[in-house]
């Protein structure tokens, strides 16, 4: 095995599969083994698979085959899966689940992916997976719960490797070695002051690469802050990403040390939020997923398509004071799509950079104008260009050069449109603290289609009848 090809266990048939895929085939072997009541065969088959992967294969079979596969793979599940399940079909993989095999499951887990497991589930299985937890980790739970949703204190974990700043570096790790429930995974030792207020941290790194004689306080890291458990999850993640963090202590409203939080959750809230504005840039719920059915998907997305066609009739209003232009001039019509979707197009390139900026928080009241600015340049260089390309194709193939004139212009006026639209739009939503991904489409697209049927049509009537 190389280094650069990492290969995972050779599959029965002898052949090799590539790390990081759920390979086809591989899911075809599996479903044919559920379906044929094989479970050895079907365990076999799965044993390999990383935990992500496996919550993969049962987010893309349908729910009658997950059924079949948890019946008989069900006693193998481990918590990891269902961390890794996505919201829609975790209801569905639990309730499915005999209690003692998600008993099993959920006791592996940290307290901070249990709170994640189960905030979104409905209250019987919140009981449920409650109701199979020891009496100090449902109280760990049902603490991190009580604090707001989409808060540091939901995205904490209550396990903390905590000492005195007063230790030294031997006494440390003496003490780690004998501790029996150290997380399975942490960063830092959190140094805490006797009123249990974290004061400092020390990377595991240098710990183990410091004298046995020194204090922790000696070696501490300089990237140490805290954060407040009620400080909302996107300050989390944008903190961890802003300042390189691998692990921050969380503290109550005492600052006194409540949990920690760790870079791969921080992360996860950081691609949420990108998958997210992604889905509401293009009008689609954020809880939308491949396994969801017809129904549901088409109940998402009614909404935005029935508020998308009544501002599609904004255009039509427009177009119609303009029908004795375009029944003088039927090549108007014709060339009134170039205009709007050439305009929607620019529109939507300013609109994401400005959302994903605004997400950053590289856009703000301090640089806004200078955005602004930059937008309108933008837009006026690219309608001068695509004017001058659009005036010389309608000269040349309608043979009237006051017309290839008006489209050019048109141009221009919707390029400078869709520029400014594109930034305006965002910052506008955002300053009434509503968020830009959700509604900047549909107005961007409204208002390059609108305006660009108006300079078109206008231009028209004033330059060529």
């Amino acid at each position: 095995m190389t280094e650069n090809h990492a290969i995972v266990q050779a599959g029965d048939d002898g052949r090799e599969e590539e790390d990081y895929a759920l390979n086809h085939e591989l899911v075809e072997r599996i479903l044919k083994a559920a379906d044929e009541g094989e479970a050895d065969r079907l365990k076999a088959l799965m044993a390999p698979l990383h935990a992500a992967d496996i919550a993969d294969l049962l987010e893309q079979v349908s729910p009658a085959e997950r059924r079949e596969i948890l019946l008989l793979w069900g006693s193998e599940m481990d918590g990891d899966v269902l961390s890794e399940l996505d919201d829609s079909i975790r209801e569905e993989v639990i309730s499915t689940l005999p209690k003692h095999i998600l008993a099993e499951a959920v006791r592996e887990l940290d307290s901070d992916d249990v709170v994640d497991l189960i905030e979104d589930l409905e209250e019987p299985q919140q009981e449920a997976i409650l109701g199979v937890l020891d009496d100090s980790d449902r109280a760990a739970v049902e603490q991190s719960l009580a604090y707001p949703e989409y808060s540091a204190g939901r995205l904490m974990q209550r396990e903390v490797v905590s000492a005195p700043e007063y230790w030294t570096v031997g006494e440390t790790i003496d003490f780690l070695r004998r501790d029996q429930e150290l997380p399975d995974q942490f960063y830092h030792v959190i140094l805490v002051d006797p009123g249990h207020h974290p004061v400092g941290y020390v990377t595991l790194g240098k710990l183990l690469s410091s004298r046995r004689d020194l204090t922790l306080k000696s070696i501490t890291e300089d990237s140490f802050r805290t954060i407040s458990a009620t400080q909302p999850e996107a300050d989390v993640a944008y903190a961890f990403n802003q300042y390189h963090l691998i692990s921050a202590p969380v503290v109550d409203d005492h600052d006194r040390l409540v949990g920690v939080i760790t870079i791969d959750d921080a992360m996860t809230v950081l691609d949420e939020e990108h998958e997210e504005d992604m889905l509401r840039l293009a009008g689609v719920n954020d809880e939308s997923h491949v396994s969801d059915g017809p129904v549901t998907t088409a109940r998402q997305r009614l909404p935005w398509l029935v508020i998308n066609l009544f501002t599609a009739s904004l255009s039509a209003v427009v177009i119609s004071q303009f029908e004795h232009t375009i029944s003088s001039l039927v090549a108007l019509a014709a060339l009134m799509p170039i205009v709007a979707s050439t305009g929607g197009i620019a529109g939507t390139q300013s609109l994401a950079v400005a959302v994903r900026a605004l997400a950053a928080r590289d856009l703000n009241a301090s640089n806004a104008r200078r955005v602004v600015r930059r937008e309108l340049l933008a837009g006026v260089l690219n309608g001068l260009g695509l004017a001058l390309i659009l005036g010389i194709a309608g000269t040349v193939i309608f043979g009237d050069p006051k017309l290839g004139v008006v489209l050019g212009m048109a141009m221009i006026v919707n390029q400078i449109v869709a520029a400014l639209g594109g930034v305006l739009v965002p910052l506008t939503l955002d300053r009434m603290g509503l968020d830009p991904a959700l509604a900047s489409g549909t107005f961007v697209t409204t208002l390059t289609d609108v305006m660009g049927f108006f300079a078109f049509l206008g231009l028209a009537t004033l330059v060529l009848l």
